[in-house]
């Protein structure tokens, strides 16, 4: 079984002290390559100084909504010096959070506008973060897509007519743990929609799949995901492992 996991946080403090481990342990079920989203600049060296200890691991080049405050230009410029450098594997993550409030909203949305342009240039994958933002994310990605842009909404969490206007934009639905909670609506949804826009993330070290609830995410719960998707669709498990890795393949394409 191969894996992918599209979204995850390995250069978090909560890493430093086994990661070699962790590696060892989501290599043994499969897991192949890690994704890894850029935060700001107080996270880019210990991102970087990741990837290229394990060549499995692809950075991302972007800044999160929730490090947009007052010098959110100052943060972009080192992005866009970052980006006239070398590839990365995404501009990510990016989008809007209004979770916490909305003080800097007209900030975060010019900052993801200009990352999604940069994006545009480089012919880069978005990787979306939408935390209380779902409407508003897709409406920004609308404004862009002339049928160029591509990406993923990480953590999509959704309703099934918000997932559906997001395969219509091309783009994926990143789905992790949260697929396993109880409350949950997103084994509806992919009972609906199918596989054919579907990407699985960790999220790591956040948010945890069932049985592990309160304890820190790492690439080898893929795993649990995996298992749950087969369970909504009747789907055996390598054929799920096989239609997410191929998907993760077409939206990265590196």
């Amino acid at each position: 079984m191969k894996l992918i996991d599209t979204h995850c946080h390995l250069y978090a403090d909560a890493f430093v002290a086994d990661i070699h481990e962790v590696i060892k342990r989501a290599t043994a079920i499969g897991a192949e390559k890690f994704y890894l989203p850029a935060i700001d600049r107080s996270t880019l060296a210990a991102m970087l100084d990741l990837e290229n200890q394990f060549p499995q691991c692809k950075a991302m080049m972007g800044v999160h909504p929730c490090s947009i405050k007052e010098d959110f230009e100052d943060e972009l410029q080192q992005v866009e010096e970052y980006l006239g450098k070398r590839k990365f594997a995404a501009i990510g993550e990016i989008g809007l959070d209004f979770y916490w409030d909305k003080t800097f909203a007209q900030n975060q949305y010019r900052a993801f506008h200009q990352q999604i342009e940069w994006a545009l240039h480089y012919d880069r994958p978005i990787v979306i973060h939408s935390r209380e933002s779902m409407p508003e994310s897709i409406s920004v990605v609308k404004e862009h897509q002339k049928g160029n842009l591509r990406g993923v909404f990480h953590c999509f969490s959704g309703d099934l007519q918000e997932a559906r206007e997001i395969i219509d934009l091309g783009f994926f639905l990143g789905i992790g743990g949260v697929l396993t909670y109880k409350k949950s609506n997103l084994p509806e949804i992919i009972r609906e929609i199918g596989l054919n826009q579907i990407v699985l993330e960790t999220d790591a070290p956040y948010l945890p799949p069932v049985p592990f609830r309160g304890k820190r995410n790492e690439p080898a719960y893929l795993k649990m995901v995996v298992q749950k998707i087969s369970e909504i669709t009747g789907m055996p498990i390598e054929e799920v492992a096989l239609a997410t890795t191929a998907n993760a393949e077409r939206l990265f394409m590196d």
